[in-house]
């Protein structure tokens, strides 16, 4: 089987620090190759895989503002559709630009949706749901106009995320500083309940930071660290009382709460999107429709049991289970 696995661009494959997109598209191309599949990865030059890598596009348009992300996109796009007839199947991870080459060619073609974002982007998707193979990453992120082909949860690699048993006394923010992801109300669940919180992420609305995450970090009861990746991102999961993933928005996935629970750590999180799929309310963290809701959670963190948590996540979000499903439906597709 010839798989061709469309990344995208906007930072490398695997990222260094954030990149959700890029992260799942190297887990699943690196465990497909460990299957046998001759898998082509298309990514940016600086890309690390075992794949034969496929590259135009010198940097990310993320870590490089000389590259402009809309000519390189099509770039990358035209790179792969030119020589589409070389691959038994290709799986694009890129989001809709490259449905507009789907009727071009006879290769059929894979689409995990990671995140319906807007109902605006349907136009690039159900015009194309015949020729396409549409992934959910969720139950919750199924739109109703649309026919999947399947949900498949994303996976991670148990072995890179070290499991502490005993975590710490300090409360844990991971993410982007968007208003999305609740940021300002974990700093009143925090403070709210006398914890001290550590913050990690990427800030993505420079204007919402400095109004309202910004003011609170003293350096002692709310602490920011920035982006964190590798050995450092394991060690920030694991040493924390719980994880708090206060979102405004119907979150499609959430890598971090699945690497979180893989450390040991409990989640505490709004009930909305894919939350109740990922986190077993009273086992593997809890539940909540409110900041107060959320400190009292807080206050019960301690009657979760660590070892549930990790493993919960060895069951049911595994890289090898996702890597067998995909296998799954790209047989299907190519048997039907």
């Amino acid at each position: 089987m010839r798989v061709a696995m469309l990344a995208p661009i906007s930072w490398r494959t695997p990222p260094r620090a954030y990149g959700p997109w890029e992260l799942v598209t190297s887990l699943l191309t690196e465990a497909l190759v460990a299957r046998g599949v001759d898998v082509t990865l298309f990514a940016t030059q600086d890309s690390i895989t075992a794949a034969k890598l496929e590259a135009v596009v010198p940097r990310s348009y993320s870590e490089d503002p000389s590259i402009d992300a809309k000519v390189w996109e099509f770039r990358h796009l035209a790179h792969l559709f030119e020589r589409a007839r070389a691959f038994d199947l290709i799986h694009n991870q890129a989001d809709f630009p490259a449905h507009a080459f789907s009727g071009l060619i006879d290769t059929p073609m894979v689409t995990t949706i990671h995140g319906f974002s807007s109902p605006r982007i349907l136009p690039m998707y159900a015009p194309y749901q015949d020729r396409v193979h549409y992934v959910a990453i969720s139950d919750a992120d199924r739109h109703p106009a649309l026919r999947y082909a399947a949900t498949i949860h994303h996976g991670i690699p148990l072995g890179d995320f070290a499991f502490d048993p005993v975590g710490a006394e300090d409360l844990l923010f991971f993410g982007r500083i968007h208003p999305d992801k609740g940021a300002a109300e974990a700093i009143a669940a925090a403070c709210a309940s006398g914890q001290r919180l550590v913050m990690a992420g990427i800030v993505q609305d420079a204007g919402y930071h400095e109004r309202e995450i910004a003011p609170a970090i003293d350096g002692d009861r709310v602490r920011y660290i920035g982006p964190v990746g590798g050995e450092t991102r394991v060690r920030t999961l694991g040493a924390a009382r719980s994880l708090l993933h206060l979102i405004n928005f119907d979150e499609p996935f959430g890598l971090s709460v699945v690497e979180a629970m893989a450390c040991g750590t409990p989640v505490i999180a709004t009930r909305r999107g894919a939350m109740p799929e990922l986190i077993e309310d009273g086992v593997t963290g809890f539940l909540v429709d409110s900041v107060d809701e959320a400190v009292a959670a807080i206050a019960r963190v301690g009657e979760l049991d660590r070892a549930a948590c990790r493993a919960r996540v060895a069951e049911r979000f595994s890289v090898d289970r996702m890597a067998d499903a995909y296998l799954a439906l790209y047989r299907r597709i190519l048997g039907g």
